[in-house]
């Protein structure tokens, strides 16, 4: 059988992009952590959305399992294989790399599934627009893995996650069919908007082959500050004032720690001394961008706080720091990894419950915490402390939930938290989402064990 489905592949998309070879498999079936890995049959890259739907037919008849994987910088093991008792197949979008030109006048562009998020960035920057969200990986992340992801990143605060800038998608069902809303009209009220049901669906529901984005106004003018707080509570009142800003386009949350790791990573000193804030102290970097210069209106409002302004260089200094936090962590160790969001109300309850936790759970251990604070979303790490990896996670996210938080913030659930899911959003929920997957997907062809458990 396993003949047979390799040889429909190379019919499909060529026998140069069907990889069985254990060395060309490699690199994506393992996650970015290096932490969930699997064998996968083979490697299959389709560059069109007819070779998509060709390869998830063959896999359909041949009983395989489709694992969708983009730019494989996920952290929940929801893009690489896993054993079980089917052959597995990784279909690698990275050849849909389809770019139209942009259209000014509708502010929004189609672009291929594979495209990474900063190569739209550079495509709509040449017609004066820009992609509304950003983060640290924007290199090597695709499109598609931000829409089944619903990614986030620094711009939330101001334009919204993933899901707010997807006008439309193409996608391909289990059963080779092809779902195509590409057109972008800003106002239809024809049936359910299915684009949205794609959105954080972590590839269980199909596969994304193109979508149409919501472009943004290209802000050049720019302005950062680096601002310390004695408390998250602080932070929060902070946030108070920041958002009366008209240019106000991202806000940063840091601990000490996390400013410590990076700029010993990066090799430079930190904006603000990190022993400076004390001991449950924090940093928030604050980005504004207009058609004109928002420094004199930065400036104005942080004149009460104690924090550094900067532009130009400076200000790229900055987001290197905020950027390079996660490579810094792992070049120190694989962490105890965590994203979630807690209500501003209880985001400080909630970090030094975390604190206090962590030197309980496993005494010695390195906490680094870092984040977006306008949407309470912590990345929660914690180096040297794998033998007690269970527990912590067990610990923090049942915190999160009796706090009335969210157990994933951007990250998806993956196979990480799929146990938790139904503690976090409830039977009735999760029954909602088993239904809507078999009757998309009956036979499991997507993603099984990602997101919601089928068993």
């Amino acid at each position: 059988m396993t003949a047979h489905l390799l040889d429909a592949l190379r019919a499909a998309v060529g026998a140069e992009h069907v990889m069985v070879d254990a060395d060309l498999r490699a690199g994506y079936e393992v996650d970015w952590l290096g932490k969930w890995s699997g064998t996968a049959l083979c490697v299959v890259r389709p560059a069109t959305t007819v070779e998509v739907s060709a390869v998830v037919s063959a896999c359909r008849a041949a009983g395989a399992v489709i694992v969708p994987q983009g730019g494989n910088t996920g952290l929940v093991g929801g893009s690489v294989p896993h054993e079980g008792e089917r052959p597995v197949v990784v279909l690698s979008t990275r050849r849909l790399t389809r770019l139209d030109p942009v259209d000014p006048a509708m502010m929004q562009v189609t672009v291929g599934a594979g495209v990474t998020i900063e190569a739209v960035q550079q495509h709509a920057r040449v017609a004066g627009l820009d992609m509304a969200v950003d983060w640290g990986a924007r290199a090597s992340a695709t499109v598609g893995g931000a829409v089944s992801t619903n990614a986030g990143g620094s711009r939330v605060v101001r334009f919204g996650t993933m899901r707010a800038q997807v006008m439309g998608l193409e996608v391909v069902l289990a059963d080779g069919s092809v779902v195509s809303h590409l057109s972008g009209l800003p106002k239809e009220t024809a049936g359910m908007h299915l684009p949205s049901l794609f959105c954080g669906a972590e590839g269980t529901l199909g596969v994304v082959t193109a979508v149409r984005l919501r472009l943004v106004p290209w802000f050049r003018e720019t302005a950062a500050a680096w601002v310390a707080c004695e408390s998250v509570d602080d932070a929060v009142s902070l946030l108070g004032e920041l958002r009366g800003l008209a240019a106000l386009d991202a806000v940063e949350m840091l601990m000490p720690e996390a400013v410590r790791v990076a700029c010993d990573h990066l090799g430079v000193a930190p904006p603000i001394d990190p022993s400076s804030v004390g001991p449950r102290g924090v940093f928030v970097m604050v980005d504004c961008a207009a058609h004109h210069d928002p420094v004199d209106e930065l400036a104005a409002l942080l004149g009460a706080h104690r924090g550094v302004l900067a532009v130009g260089p400076q200000r790229e200094l900055l987001y290197r720091i905020r950027d390079h936090v996660t490579i810094a962590i792992g070049a120190l160790g694989t962490p105890v990894k965590l994203d979630v969001a807690l209500p501003l109300s209880r985001l400080g309850q909630f970090v030094g419950w975390l604190d206090d936790s962590v030197s309980t759970l496993a005494r010695g251990a390195r906490l680094i915490v870092f984040g977006h604070l306008a949407e309470g979303n912590l990345h929660v790490n914690v180096l040297g402390a794998d033998e007690r990896a269970a527990a912590l996670t067990s610990s923090v996210l049942s915190s999160v939930i009796s706090l009335g938080g969210a157990i994933s913030a951007e990250h998806g659930i993956g196979v990480a938290k799929a146990s938790w899911l139904r503690r976090a959003k409830g039977d009735a929920a999760v029954d909602a989402m088993l239904a809507v997957r078999r009757a998309l997907d009956p036979t499991c062809v997507f993603n099984p064990g990602v997101l919601t458990p089928l068993d």
